[in-house]
């Protein structure tokens, strides 16, 4: 991706400083995200409610201390923030197109744990979107993970990733996921899932159109970026995900959509640059 000299973000909050601090006992369990990637947790745990994040009820706070990071560190926090930009940059065009006006999240860098509106974060659940604040809040270390431990190496793998939790945020912005949140009270679990699945597979189909504007219109998009992306959308496929852990493929569990459903969503946005192209909710087969 050529992304060197381009224009960083203004919205990045940098709190690899400070740690999350509990007072008091463990509270109840917030499962309000979107987002989770659901990296290196026990699917038979956690695909059933997938992206869910702990939290409690307890008040919490944060100690911070100065930031320290290596080259290669310092050399992600910027190039996440000129992703992030670029994500700013598309949807602010397609919002105006629309006549409506893009509200931009904040991206929150953490490192283990994190204060949220939503509970306290952990960074063994990977990037998640947090709709309370209208945060990302990502953990930089988690790309070795993505790459190491998942097979999906390349900066456009790490954009891919990014795009999809911006991709919540306009699902926030839309209603589209508080509609689901209203739905899913009345739905039973495996009927949840259904729609869960519904929305990541839009998200994906978001980071799709921004990887499209980012090509056409920017020419941001370098040779075999997009395969990295296609890559990185399979091996986070939910029958992947099981598979890959030694489990039995539970469809009925899944929250996030197959390998092949979530490269064919990313295509359909990248392809079409058309946010129409992704209405997965009115999508007979998925």
């Amino acid at each position: 991706m050529r992304w060197q000299g381009q224009r960083e973000s203004g919205n990045v909050e940098d709190r690899r400083g400070s740690r999350a601090v509990r007072r008091g006992g463990i509270g109840l369990l917030l499962l309000a995200l979107v987002g989770s990637f659901l990296f290196d947790i026990d699917p038979e745990t956690t695909m059933d409610i997938g992206n869910a994040i702990l939290g409690n009820d307890e008040q919490t706070e944060e100690t911070g201390k100065p930031v320290e990071e290596d080259a290669k560190e310092q050399q992600l926090r910027r190039f996440v923030s000129v992703v992030l930009a670029d994500l700013e940059d598309t949807w602010h065009t397609i919002f105006k197109a629309n006549n409506l006006t893009y509200e931009e999240p904040k991206l929150v860098l953490f490192r283990e744990d994190v204060n949220t509106k939503c509970g306290i974060g952990q960074a063994d659940i990977g990037p998640f979107y947090c709709p309370a604040d209208k945060k990302v809040y990502l953990d930089l270390s988690f790309y070795e993970e993505l790459k190491r431990d998942l097979g999906a190496p390349g900066d456009f793998a790490q954009a891919y990733v990014l795009a999809h939790e911006v991709g919540h945020h306009v699902q926030k912005l839309l209603g589209a996921s508080d509609e689901v949140d209203r739905q899913s009270e009345k739905l039973s679990e495996v009927e949840s899932n259904r729609l869960s699945v519904r929305l990541e597979l839009q998200a994906d189909c978001y980071a799709g159109i921004w990887a499209h504007y980012a090509d056409r219109t920017r020419h941001l998009v370098e040779p075999g970026d997009i395969e990295e992306a296609l890559n990185a959308a399979s091996k986070i496929g939910d029958d992947h995900l099981q598979r890959s852990a030694g489990y039995e493929v539970t469809p009925d569990t899944f929250t996030h959509g197959t390998s092949a459903q979530r490269v064919r969503w990313f295509k359909r946005g990248y392809k079409s640059g058309d946010p129409s192209q992704c209405n997965t909710f009115g999508a007979e087969k998925l």
